[in-house]
């Protein structure tokens, strides 16, 4: 009988794709395919190329999977600061996401979030058929509406999405290597990568960072990484007790610095007095580079200089508590900054290999950039690499 993790899928399951037996290519002494960026599109990659039977080494300067599913501890539990959900559509993934659900590790969240808009009271008009409980606020001039709005179903993690990569990689032997890399170049034999000798690299990150490590002669490969990426910062913070009605998240609409909200406890499940507030872009752009400071909560130790929070939470806090009416002050917050939170536009791509062997995958390498299309699209380069690879003997060897 199969162990439970034979069972569970491979990465390249019903795709059609490279099938070998671990170990295939490693007695030619081929070097590694280095994996840059621990993020789901990269860890995806990496399990391909490693069912393959290829050597991999997979770097992030974080020391574990994750990327912009980004979970952090705060006052006792995880918490997303990075992707807020995710949803399905492909078959693969689907496969994948319904194993993660067996065995508790994903669960089904919403169809159903909420829309704020502002008013003024030049737009007056009664907005008590739009009330949704905790969710409606009369304030000076401002008259809000709150509407429903429903689509697909939305997936989220019951201990945070970290755990979904970190568990792709674990299922597959991965490990993540704590470095951040500076430089990857054509070397005299073959790519490097900080020295490192590559059979192949990956790039699984946002273009801007991924371009910044590459060295100008791979001028091709450069140009090819040209996309916009968009900044983000998150806020988090937690109350004694609810001081809201209850929601599951609401898109705010005409606001200068939200345009998101999320209730944690039931995103995660388990009641949780936390608030999750997603900056506008143009917002984040403004005040990206601020000092950071933040409240500290019950279970950290007292700092001085953490006493006051910076005016980024400070004016994104202020945004929050106007929406949902909260007189009340939080317990703590935190403030995380994504310089590239997403990909300003989307490409009809779902990834690239150059002829020099390095690739690039990700969010932004799909016309709708989600979590989805960046597991699909590591999965994709992977199989192209594999394929590649195994079809000149896996690479030049080293001695």
């Amino acid at each position: 009988m199969p162990s439970a993790r034979q069972r569970r899928p491979s990465a390249s399951q019903g795709t059609g794709g490279v099938h070998r037996r671990a170990g295939d290519w490693q007695a030619g002494g081929m070097d590694p395919v280095i994996v840059v960026g621990a993020g789901i599109s990269g860890v995806s990659c990496a399990r391909v190329l490693a069912e393959a039977g290829l050597p991999v080494r997979v770097l992030d300067r974080a020391g574990q999977p994750g990327g912009r599913m980004a979970s952090e501890r705060h006052a006792g539990r995880a918490i997303d600061t990075g992707a807020s959900y995710f949803t399905v559509a492909d078959e693969r993934f689907d496969l994948l996401v319904r194993d993660w659900q067996r065995r508790g590790l994903a669960r089904p969240w919403t169809k159903t979030f909420a829309v704020y808009e502002h008013r003024t009271s030049s737009q007056h008009r009664t907005s008590s058929q739009h009330r949704t409980s905790g969710q409606h606020r009369t304030s000076g001039q401002h008259r809000n509406a709150i509407r429903l709005s429903t689509g697909p179903l939305r997936w989220t993690a019951t201990a945070g999405l970290r755990t979904l990569v970190q568990d792709l990689a674990d299922t597959a032997g991965l490990s993540v290597e704590r470095t951040g890399v500076e430089l990857v170049e054509s070397g005299p034999s073959g790519l490097l990568v900080d020295s490192r000798p590559a059979s192949a690299v990956v790039l699984a990150m946002p273009d801007p960072q991924a371009r910044a490590i590459l060295h100008p002669a791979l001028a091709a490969e450069r140009a090819g990484l040209s996309a916009a990426f968009e900044p983000v910062l998150v806020l988090s913070a937690g109350w004694p007790e609810p001081m809201w009605g209850e929601f599951d998240g609401i898109f705010v609409n005409d606001d200068e610095r939200l345009s998101w909200i999320t209730d944690d406890g039931s995103r995660r499940g388990d009641g949780a007095p936390v608030l999750i507030a997603h900056s506008t872009t143009s917002w984040a752009a403004a005040h990206l580079d601020q000092p950071h400071l933040d409240q500290p909560h019950p279970h950290q130790p007292h700092h001085p200089d953490l006493d006051q929070p910076d005016q980024a939470t400070r004016s994104l806090l202020g945004a929050l508590r106007e929406v949902l009416g909260i007189d009340a002050a939080p317990a703590w917050t935190h403030l995380h900054r994504w310089p590239h939170a997403k990909p300003a536009a989307g490409r009809p791509e779902s990834f690239q290999l150059w002829p020099s062997l390095v690739g690039a995958c990700g969010d932004g390498w799909s016309t709708r950039p989600r979590v989805e299309a960046a597991y699909l699209s590591g999965l994709l380069l992977g199989e192209a690499l594999a394929s590649r690879l195994g079809e000149s003997g896996g690479g030049p060897a080293r001695r």
